[in-house]
């Protein structure tokens, strides 16, 4: 399974979206430091979900690396957020 559908699959059950979208941009980066030669380390997330209602906006990525885990987390250079509401 891909990293990216790992990220899916993970937010999907923790969050249940209203919608969610993993994009890879490891292409993107490729050759810069940290950037595994292998790709699959660096994602955009965008995810709005009822769950995140009345947090404020650490608490929304504190919520979104706890649902990932510390071992996908490890694997991933670079993460960026795009979190709200549904």
């Amino acid at each position: 399974m891909s990293v990216a559908q790992e990220i899916h699959n993970k937010l999907v059950a923790a969050f249940a979206p209203a919608e969610l979208e993993v994009v890879d941009d490891s292409a993107s980066h490729a050759g810069h430091a940290g950037a595994p030669g292998g790709g699959e380390s660096h994602f955009n997330v965008r995810i709005r979900a009822a769950a995140f209602a009345g947090q404020s906006r650490i608490a929304r990525h504190r919520a979104i690396h706890a649902a990932l885990g510390a071992d996908l987390i490890g694997r991933i250079h670079a993460l960026a957020l795009d979190i709200d509401a549904a």
